[in-house]
């Protein structure tokens, strides 16, 4: 078994601009480390959103919505080109843990994103905010890719 004693530079450098924008609840920097054909894969719905601009309306969204947000643990694929960051966070009244699974191509940009959330009712609380913030301007960006 091979193992890497921790993600290649150019993953790196992605990573600290992520906890960078994340710290900071602030996306501008966003598109600078993500892949123009990036997948995103949410925890509220099986199908995945296809490209970058999906991607930025709904980190960018979740910016604003997740309180209390800290990362705790940091997992890293044997390969080295994958990360899966474990957090917590809450909304309103209800508290989570979740995982953000990164997968990076050779320059260290994010290809692949999913994101796992529990238990259910704070899936439930996030999936309901997320839609009322992000979901007519999603749901507008989808109907143009058709």
């Amino acid at each position: 078994m091979t193992t890497t004693a921790g993600p290649a530079p150019e993953i790196s450098r992605t990573l600290e601009t992520w906890h960078r924008i994340v710290a900071a609840k602030d996306a501008t920097d966003l598109p600078s480390i993500i892949a123009e054909d990036v997948v995103f894969r949410s925890p509220a719905f099986f199908k995945p959103y296809p490209g970058r601009e999906a991607i930025l309306l709904v980190l960018g969204t979740v910016l604003t919505v997740f309180e209390d947000f800290a990362y705790h643990r940091e997992f890293l694929s044997l390969d080295g080109r994958s990360v899966i960051l474990e957090f917590s966070a809450r909304i309103g009244d209800k508290r989570l843990k979740g995982v953000d699974i990164f997968r990076f191509d050779d320059t260290g940009l994010i290809v692949e994103m999913e994101v796992m959330v529990r238990p259910g009712n704070a899936l439930m609380a996030l999936g309901q905010t997320m839609a009322e913030r992000a979901g007519p301007g999603l749901k507008a960006l989808l109907a143009g890719a058709s």
